[in-house]
Formats: C-alpha cells, structure tokens, sequence
C-alpha cells in the first residue's frame, strides 16, 4: 500500500533552530546524570521524585484541547492553546499545573496515526516542558468539576528543530492526598505542524465539497395543471433553514478552493420546493407546515449558485445510485443499468438547468471508494471514464517510500483517482466536541505536511471526504481547508486537473478483486429483490405510458422516483428503502387503475342479431388514446361477434369521461355464451383486468312466428264477426221502427175517416169488443211508466189530446 510508505525526505533547518535545540538537550545532560546518581528507593524521592510520573494509562483528570492556533505556526507567530481540564478521580488534586511539551518529530504518517490513537494516555513519552512561566496554576481541582485553561506561547519559544510535524503535548500534573507528590494526572497529544519556509514543491491538493443528501421526493405528484409534488417527509427544508446542514455546507464552501460534488435530485427536489408542495397526511391548508419554506428554497438556490460560480462542478448519476449494489445484485436483473443510463443522461441537464453551469459528469464515485472490477465495470458502463477510490482499498505501489499522485490508468481508457485515506477519513465521527475538531484539524495538517515531505516529486493529492458530513463535520473541514490553503507545503487544484496529472509509473494500477471488497460495506447493500421490484415497476410505467396523451406527466416523476430508489442513502435502512420503492409501485397500480372497463352484469338476447355495449371508464385528469378494446366469444358456435370469435375497436377518452363501445352480435343458437372484454395497447400487450360476462341468447324459430301470426289472424277474424253481427242487429231495429211507423199511420187515418161518417166510426156489432190501441195494449216491461201525475185544469194546448 502507499500509506504504508512512511519516510519523508528532510529539508534544511535554519542553524539558529538546531543549535538552541542541540545546547537545551546538552544542557539538560549533567541534571539527568545527577538523577541517574540518587540513591534508589529512598523515602524523599519517593515524596518528590525528579521527574513526574504516570498516576495511570488515562489518567485521573481529563485533558482537552479545543482552539490550538495558528494550527500551522510559521516564525514570530504565537501558538495559543486553550481548554479543560476536568478531575474524574474521587480525590481532590492540589497544586495542580498545566504546561505545554514539544515531543519528538513524527515523521512517518504511521506515527502520526500511532499518536492520534493514544492522544491521553500517559505513559507516552511527552518530551520536556517548556519554560515554567508558560504554564497555568490552579491550587485545587474538586473532583468532577471542569476548568478552562488557556497558554500562549512564541513559536521561537517552542524551541522547533528540523521542519516536520512535533507532538505538542498538554500536560496536567499535581498531587492527591493519597500520593502526595509531583505527578503526571492528565495528558492530551496533538500536532503541530512546523514548515516556516516555502517547499519549492507544493503538494497540489484537490478536495471533494458534497452536496448530496437522503431521498425526499416521492413519485406522486398532484392532478393539477402544475403537478404539485408530494415529499414523504419535510426533512429537507430543515437541511436547508438557516443553520442547517446542507446551508452550512454552502456557506463554508462558497471561500474555500474546492470541487463541488453534487446529487442532482437535491438541486431537483429544493427547486420543487420553491412552489406549493404537499406532504401525506399533513393538512394541506396549513401553510406552516405543507408548502411553508419556498422563500428558504429559493434562498438557498440562489446562494448555491453564487458559492459554485466559477468552481468546478461535478454531477453524480442523478440519486446517486449505489454503484457496488448494482454490480453485485442488480446487473443480473434485465434493465438495471438503463436505469444507470438514465440517471447519468439526466444529471447534467438538471444541474445546468438550477445553477447555471456546465458540470462534469465524467466521474463515478463507489461508496467509500471501495471498488472491484465489476463495480468499475458498471461505474463506467453509463459513460463515466474516471472513478474515484480509496487509497485503503487500492494497491499504492510496490516499495515506495511515498505517496504517490492520485491518477492511475487501471485500462480500457478509466482512470482511477485514488483519494488519500488518512486524508478523507480524518473527519469522520463526532465533531461537535471542540476537542474532537481541533484534533481532527491538526492531524489533517500534520499527514498533509508529512506527505509534502516525502519526496519532491510533484504530485496530486484528492480528498474525498464522507458523503454527507454533518454541519460540525463540515465546520471542522472547512477550518481545515482554510488551514491548508494558507499552508507553505500545499496549494489547492481543481478535481478535472487532478485526474489529468501524470500519473505515476511506479504506482500500482491492480484493481483490487471482488474478495477484497470490504464486509462491512457488502452487508449494507441493496438486494437482488430491490432491483426486481425496480424493474417490475418500470414494465408496468411502459405499458402504462404508451396509452397517455402527455406522457411526460407519468414519465418524469416515476423515472426520477426509480432512480431514487436505487440511492446510496438507503444502506444501512433496509426497512425505510422497501417502504420507498413499494410506495412507488402501488402508486404506479392505482393510476393504472383508474383506466379500466366497467363491470356487466348478465345480457340477454332475442333474435339472430343484436348489440352488445361496453364502457371504457377513465378517472385519469389526461385523456387515454392508443388502446383497443377487443370483445370475444367463448362459444363462437353459439354467438359470434361481427360473425367471427372476437371483434376489436379503438378506444380514446378524455380525461375524466367514459366512453361505451358497441359490438354487433350474432346468434346461432339458443342458450348461454360467456363474453371476455379486454382492453389492449396497440402492440398487442393486455392493459387492465378483462371484464367477464354472461350472454343469454333466446332464437324466435318459424314455428313460432307461425303460431304468433295465426293468433294475429283469429284477432282480426273475431273483430270482423263481432263487426257485422252488431251492423245487423241495427239493420233489424231500423226495419221495425219503419213498420211500427207505418202501422200508426194507418191508424190515424182510420180515424180520420170514421170522424167524417159516424155511423161508420160508432156501429160495432154485437157482443165484438172495439180493436185495442196501443194504449190499450198490454203493458209490456219495456214500455214506458205510466203518467201518474196529477191531471191539469189548464186549458189544452192545440192538437194536444186531453183526458177528462
């Protein structure tokens, strides 16, 4: 490995420098013989030993370091160092002081390490204290109670030998009542960089500044004009308030010279953000919570785009997907590294687009850098010809006493840009302790320093640190970088120019094999089941986007949603990223959905032919064109559709409206026939669920319309009997009113006659009654009542017969 090249070449120190160093050791010679020449073991060297001695590893009181400027001293500066100092012990420490000691030079990287592993304990040897007046009394330390302290000290007073890196130790010692002497109680270990001069070749440093956060956006988005998008959650919008990480990440990168690294999907999703926005379940009216932080988006935006102006960008695959779970699980899965594809294609635009820059997309970044060949295979399959990894991952070079340059070919026209180890991981963990950032700061400073001295080859050092640092974390690598930027070793370089360097010969170019691929980032990975329901979800959207008529209202957000849900943000949330990606799905299925046939009930039909309707439902807020509606016949025998099995149609509705197709039917014979309605894309795939229904068909044979026109026939016979039967009967009345009539009037002329010859009128013979009249004639039940009324004394009228 090259970290395990250690040796750093020398530079001349200035004579002055040497010589005091030389004469305070020689100095010191006769008062350490002197001691060497005590009797041992006795009684007052016991209680005041010549030199202070360790109480324990830890030691009883905690020793911290919070501020140590400058972090790189150069002449004539003041190294002030300031901290605590707390007694976790259960006795009481008195005449306690704290005291600065310049230890050996450490100028190996390895010994750095070393040092930084065993920064309190002890036992590790300290060096000489400085002179007694740069020290800091306190008469007593109460036991769990802290202590600032603060010593200032001139550099020149540090008594610094050759250029190189020191161990600056601070140093607590003191007396308990249980060992009332002089003792070293606490110690905290750090680094002081020492490189007054210029090096006549800087270390030309490239560090990565990320801009990537978790998955924010969901698939879904509103019916409205504007297709309001919907977050599963409202994390984002504190990442980006004031004082939140990712603002912090801006507003302590936007001076330093660094080599934005940026998600697309977080420019995409802030950018969502400065527009009305919903979360599920939220209330949607409540402008605190739902759609309340577009002025923060806004902001934000707009000071990303004056932090990256002028600096070199590079866009990741949008999402940023996880490159080693796709090689390792989802490249057997058809259609992953589309995806990949897709994600890389639609980076550059996005970014362009927000901060108005041409980024690079020339560059995959693997977790950690750990890489094996099949994850350089697929980093480079979307396009990519450079891949960043990591120096603990990658094999340095053999013999090497140095670190060398970043760029190595690896073949195939990839370049492997190996970022420093010591260098990336130095900000790992917690970083909101003061004591922990000053440390990490100066251990940085310290491998940088110690790696400039190496050798004087010039070479390029890439910095890639975690991929989403807290906002202590990016603190603590901004102070860093400034540091570093106002270093005499080391001058800043852009991440394109880098990987341009020439690189090394002697450098090993080996890609590590899968076997080397770390444990611990291998069980963090994406399974083969994450990319199966990726890319059963993604046939589903091509069979749904076909029959839409704007299909960028489905495409864009479910191809985004897609490559979301591949990102690097989901390891080590297996739960969370199942919950994600089966969100996506079910939502793909309730859209679809909404495009689907109504359901029928039983038909029935009489006759040889007839029409069968059947409706398309569409609940979707676009209309649905480039579907065919196919009605078939299970028992074509029986009934057929169009005179064959089955019979196709074209189906276009706009959105929010059904429409009923209507298909001829013909029958053959009587009985059931059970109909299968399916819609269908144009290429010939089924869309939807078929509808099934039963036809009942009931034949009208000869015979029956024989016998129904037979009954007609009676109907119309017996009217016509009915008819003529009633016009006879009135012929018949009408011949006897005529009789009837005639008959009176021969009476009354009979009348009229015997009135003119009375003997003829009044002589009857003897015993013969008179004829009747028909007044005499017997009361017939017809016949009228007879007149009971009482007679009238009126005179009669004329002509009106009256009886007396």
């Amino acid at each position: 490995m090259a970290e395990a090249a250690d040796f750093q070449g020398t530079s001349p120190s200035p004579a002055r420098r040497w010589l005091r160093r030389t004469g305070a050791v020689l100095a010191g010679t006769p008062l350490l013989a002197g001691f060497l020449q005590l009797p041992a073991g006795s009684p007052a060297e016991a209680a005041t030993p010549a030199a202070p001695r360790a109480a324990s590893d830890d030691g009883s009181v905690a020793v911290s370091v919070d501020s140590l400027t400058p972090g790189a001293p150069s002449e004539g500066d003041t190294v002030t160092v300031s901290g605590t100092i707390t007694n976790k012990g259960k006795k009481a420490v008195t005449d306690a002081s704290v005291g600065l000691r310049v230890g050996s030079l450490l100028d190996t990287r390895s010994s750095i390490d070393t040092a930084a592993k065993n920064s309190g304990d002890v036992d590790s040897p300290a060096g000489a204290e400085i002179d007694d007046k740069y020290t800091e009394k306190f008469s007593k330390l109460t036991p769990g109670v802290s202590q600032p302290y603060t010593i200032s000290v001139p550099a020149d007073e540090l008594d610094l030998g050759q250029d190189g890196v020191y161990d600056l130790s601070v140093t607590l010692t003191g007396e308990t009542s249980d060992q009332p002497w002089e003792q070293t109680l606490g110690v905290r270990h750090t680094f002081l960089p020492w490189q007054p001069d210029e090096l006549d070749a800087k270390t030309k440093t490239t560090f990565m500044w990320p801009l990537v956060s978790t998955v924010h956006m969901t698939a879904e988005t509103g019916s409205d004009e504007e297709q309001t998008p919907v977050f599963h959650d409202d994390d984002l919008a504190a990442e980006i308030s004031p004082g939140g990480r990712l603002d912090r990440m801006v507003a302590l990168g936007k001076d330093l010279d660094v080599t934005w690294v940026i998600d697309p999907d977080l420019l995409a999703s802030v950018e969502a953000m400065t527009t009305r926005y919903e979360i599920p379940g939220e209330n949607t009216d409540d402008q605190d919570v739902v759609g309340g932080h577009q002025e923060v988006a806004k902001r934000w935006l707009t000071e990303v785009q004056k932090a990256v102006a002028d600096k070199e960008v590079v866009a990741l695959p949008f999402g940023d997907p996880d490159l080693a779970s796709l090689a390792h699980h989802g490249t057997s899965v058809t259609g992953s590294l589309r995806h990949l594809k897709e994600a890389t294609d639609v980076a550059a635009r996005t970014v362009e687009s927000i901060l108005h820059v041409v980024p690079s997309t020339d560059y995959a970044w693997p977790v950690e850098g750990a890489v094996d060949p099949s994850i350089i295979k697929v980093a480079t399959s979307a396009g990519a010809d450079k891949v960043i990894v990591r120096g603990d991952t990658f094999e340095g070079g053999r013999d090497l006493t140095y670190t060398p340059t970043a760029p190595r070919p690896i073949g195939g026209g990839t370049t492997a840009v190996v970022a420093d180890a010591r260098l990336s991981t130095v900000f790992d963990g917690d970083m909101t302790r003061a004591s922990a950032a000053t440390q990490a700061v100066q251990r940085f400073l310290a491998q940088s320093l110690t790696l400039a001295l190496q050798t004087d080859r010039p070479r390029s050092v890439v910095v890639a640190p975690q991929r989403t640092p807290s906002a202590a974390q990016a603190q603590t690598m901004a102070e860093a970088i400034g540091a570093l930027q106002d270093s005499t070793w080391s001058q800043p370089q852009d991440l394109t120019t880098a990987a341009k360097s020439k690189p090394d010969p002697a450098a090993g170019t080996d890609v590590p094999p899968a076997s080397a691929y770390p444990k611990s980032l291998r069980k963090q990975e994406l399974p083969r089941s994450a990319f199966e329901q990726i890319a059963r979800t993604q046939d589903k959207l091509d069979r749904f986007k076909v029959i839409l008529s704007d299909q960028s209202r489905v495409v864009t957000p479910f191809g985004r949603a897609l490559n979301r849900g591949m990102a690097v943000s989901w390891r080590g949330r297996p739960a969370e990223a199942a919950i994600y990606r089966s969100g996506v799905e079910t939502y793909l299925d309730t859209l679809s959905s909404q495009v689907r046939l109504i359901e029928k009930s039983e038909t029935k039909l009489s006759g040889r032919s007839a029409t069968i309707p059947v409706t398309v439902q569409n609940n979707l807020v676009q209309g649905v064109e480039h579907l065919v509606l196919r009605l078939t016949s299970t028992n074509p025998t029986r009934l057929q559709i169009d005179g064959d099995a089955y019979e196709e149609q074209p189906v276009a509705v706009s959105g929010g409206h059904s429409q009923s197709v209507k298909f001829t039917t013909n029958a053959n014979a009587n009985g059931r026939a059970t109909v299968v309605a399916q819609l269908y894309t144009q290429d010939g795939r089924p869309y939807g669920q078929p509808v099934t229904f039963d036809v009942k068909v009931t034949e009208i044979t000869a015979t029956v319309m024989l016998v129904i026109g037979g009954g007609v026939l009676l109907l119309v016979l017996a009217g016509f009997r009915m008819y003529t039967q009633r016009k006879r009967a009135a012929a018949r009345q009408a011949e006897e009113r005529e009789q009837d009539d005639a008959a009176d009037e021969a009476d009354a002329d009979a009348a009229d006659k015997g009135a003119k010859n009375p003997a003829v009128s009044e002589t009857r013979p003897t015993g013969e009654s008179a004829p009747r009249t028909r007044e005499d004639a017997p009361e017939q039940p017809s016949d009228p009542a007879p007149d009971t009324a009482p007679e009238s004394a009126d005179p009669s009228g004329t002509g009106e017969r009256v009886d007396r």
